[in-house]
């Protein structure tokens, strides 16, 4: 299925390019979520109509994106947790506990937005956490985790 973008989506492409997608991909999370067109005749008018709208808009959240991502440069992330040997924790710290302790500092932060790339933190140390906040903004921060 041809689909006309109404944003930047990772690995697929940007504002207005005509992408080619399986018909789930599009008719499940493209167009639900406003994030695509079926490229047909009325809709590349309808696009072309609106897309001085959608660049301000993408402008908008791109400036918010820079902003927070240049908050997270002036925070230091510990985290203090139980621990059941010297370096093993009772559970693991994940996304929920990443982002309230990040927001505890000031900066707003969905637990949507904090990536893991190898999964859970299960021991004491020092950690890079990915954050998306945006296709063109993804900071990455470094957390410690400590023993309470």
């Amino acid at each position: 299925m041809k689909i006309i973008l109404l944003e930047k989506i990772r690995n697929l492409g940007k504002l207005g390019d005509v992408a080619s997608v399986k018909n789930g991909y599009a008719r499940n999370y493209l167009i639900p979520y406003g994030k695509g067109l079926i490229a047909t005749e009325k809709n590349l008018k309808e696009f072309e109509s609106r897309k001085v709208e959608l660049l301000k808009k993408y402008d908008a959240t791109l400036a918010l994106a820079q902003e927070r991502a240049e908050k997270l440069k002036y925070i230091n992330v510990i985290i203090k947790v139980k621990i059941h040997d010297e370096t093993k924790l009772f559970g693991s710290v994940g996304p929920k506990e990443i982002s309230e302790a990040i927001t505890a500092q000031g900066v707003t932060i969905a637990k949507s937005e904090v990536s893991l790339p190898g999964g859970p933190i299960r021991e004491i140390g020092e950690y890079d956490v990915n954050l998306y906040f945006n296709i063109d903004v993804t900071p990455t921060i470094k957390i410690r985790v400590e023993a309470e």
